[in-house]
C-alpha cells in the first residue's frame, strides 16, 4: 500500500517538470526519490513503520 500522503506532481505552481515528482503532503514539499521509496513501500520499507512524517501525521 502506498502512503496516503504521497502524491506526484508535474509542477510546483511556478515551474513545470518534465516528469512527475514525489510530493509529501505532511511536510508540504517535494521529497527525494529515496524518500518516495519509503512512501511506496519499496525495498522492504513500510511507510507506517519507517517514515517519521507519517507517524507524526497519524498521531495528530
Amino acid at each position: 500500500m502506498t502512503c496516503p500522503y504521497l502524491s506526484y506532481r508535474q509542477s510546483d505552481g511556478d515551474h513545470a517538470f518534465d516528469t512527475e515528482r514525489a510530493y509529501c503532503e505532511v511536510v508540504e514539499e517535494f521529497v527525494s526519490p529515496m524518500r518516495a521509496d519509503v512512501c511506496n513501500d519499496r525495498h522492504e520499507f513500510h511507510h507506517e513503520s519507517d517514515c517519521e512524517f507519517y507517524a507524526e501525521a497519524e498521531s495528530d
